[in-house]
Order: structure tokens, then sequence, then C-alpha cells
């Protein structure tokens, strides 16, 4: 069989069971099978074995079954890395890196020496490691309240570090009254927590809601109890003029931000919106003072 063959029969088969690109998973199991990396060329006239064609055909199988693609892989990339996730810790998503973006550029415009940054609910450290890739005079910290989840995040920071990236300093914890020694000192707060409300079960796709952590996912009836979290950990946190990203699902583009907005002591409260065009994440600065200020939400 040649590999041109199995890989458009894998792409068949991922399409029949609803997989969204499945174009692109049958290439990226095969690559996988084959041990190349993500940039290496396939070579499709390529002739493969019996027992070669046998290993893509499970994995595409368990694909099929809508076990994630980065569960498969073993890693994900996101931005300029890689991270290792598996079972037990929510798999990064392609909006996230929007939030990156935005949190890598803010710094960057109000040029601060040598800023200090945590990640909430920081998982496999997605946000926490990527903003230490691009940010290498920033000191990192990040929070997980999930063991297991921590858990990934050390073996990604072994990894990074092997790579060469700066330290991220990781702390097991909940939101409420974390870090309380860098109160009043941080110059962002970043998050991506869990927003996904306790009656939208039937909304995220199978490979989230049957395979990412629950404690990753849930959030309370309006899905915003942790944004509420770090609305109050933020303003602990940072100093005046610092700044907090969180990101939210795409049905939460006005109920965010009205948290910060309601909470008083926010300025700039924006929302912006992710690479597909949807309501995705809201950023604000805090002003230093609780007393509540007139103050508009303005999108992204």
């Amino acid at each position: 069989m040649k590999l041109t063959d199995a890989i458009r029969g894998a792409a068949d088969h991922l399409a029949a069971s609803g997989v969204p690109d499945p174009a692109h998973d049958a290439a990226a199991l095969a690559r996988h099978v084959l041990d190349l990396d993500g940039d290496h060329e396939l070579e499709l006239a390529t002739p493969i074995d019996a027992g070669t064609a046998a290993r893509l055909e499970a994995l595409v199988d368990e694909r099929a079954a809508r076990v994630p693609l980065a569960h498969l892989l073993g890693r994900v990339r996101v931005r300029d890395i890689e991270l290792l996730v598996g079972p037990g810790v929510f798999v990064p998503q392609p909006e996230t890196e929007a939030v990156i973006d935005w949190a890598v550029r803010a710094i960057r415009d109000v040029a601060v020496g040598s800023p200090v940054i945590v990640d909430l609910c920081t998982g496999s450290g997605t946000i926490a490691f990527c903003l230490a890739n691009e940010l290498p005079d920033a000191t990192v910290h990040a929070v997980e309240r999930d063991p297991g989840a921590l858990a990934w995040a050390e073996r990604n920071a072994a990894l990074r570090a092997a790579a060469g990236d700066p330290l991220v300093h990781l702390h097991l914890g909940q939101v409420a009254g974390c870090l309380p020694e860098l109160d009043g000192q941080l110059d962002l707060v970043a998050s991506n927590p869990p927003y996904v409300a306790t009656d939208e079960a039937h909304i995220p796709r199978p490979e989230v809601v049957d395979h990412d952590p629950a404690i990753a996912l849930w959030a309370g009836a309006d899905g915003l109890d942790l944004v509420r979290d770090i609305e109050v950990a933020a303003r602990r946190l940072l100093r005046p003029g610092g700044l907090v990203v969180v990101e939210h699902s795409d049905r939460q583009g006005i109920s965010a931000p009205a948290v910060f907005a309601d909470a008083g002591g926010w300025a700039d409260i924006v929302d912006h919106v992710d690479q597909d065009g949807l309501d995705r994440f809201v950023t604000a600065r805090w002003t230093g003072t609780s007393t509540p200020t007139a103050t508009e939400v303005r999108p992204g």
C-alpha cells in the first residue's frame, strides 16, 4: 500500500465519523506513525509495510471514536512551542493563541523592564510557557488547583527547560487567595479558566466533554464562577495600571466583561474576538482603587 492511499482511507474514515478536519488529522497521525516531525513533507508515493499500515489504522480508529488528536500524538504545538498533553489535563485549543498574542503585545507595548506575570488555571501550562518563551525578561508564575493537571505542567517545565526557555514558577492552589506574597506587584494576570455552564453539556465537542477533566470545564450555572474568582484575585495581585486578560466562551461576550464592569475599579474593559470572529476574551486595566468607575465595555 502506498502512503497516499493509507492517508486517503484514513481521512475518509475520519470524515464519516464527524471529525472536524479529517485530512489534517489523517496526515498528522501518519507523520506520528512514521516518526516524522510536523514540518516534514510526507512522501505520498512511498510504500508502507503492513505493520505501519496496521499501526496507522489503529490510531485512526481511536481518532474516529473522538479520542483527541493530541492524546494520540502525546503533544500539541501552541505558537512557537510544543507541550506534552494527555488524559488528565485540558488539551490546548487554537482560540487560546489569540489570548497569548494579546498578552505578548500588551506587555511589549507598556515596555516594563522585567514584567511579573501569573497564569491562573494554568492546566498544562499553555499560557505560562508561551509567555516565558516570548517574553524572556519576564518572571512568570503559574497556578493550578488540580494536582493531576499540575503534573503535566511539571513535565512541560522539564521539556521547556531542556529547550532553553526561562523558568516558570509552578504553584498548586486555588485562584482565591493565591500568591499573597505578590499582592500589588504583578503587571499581568492571564487565564484560560473553566467556563462551561453546567447546563451546556451538549455544547462542547466529544473530544472535550468526554476526555478533558471535568474540573477544567464546568464553572457553575452561568459558566462564570472562575471568572469572578479571577477578577477578585487580579485586583489584589495587580499593580495600579496592571492588566488582566481572561478567555471565555463565545456565549459570554457580554456577561464576562460585565463581571469586571460591575465590580468597579477597572478601566479600558474590552472584549475581543478569536481567529474565527467569535467573542473569546476580555481585557481590562486595574486602576488601583476599588471605587466604582464609569466605564464602557468596548468590543475589541
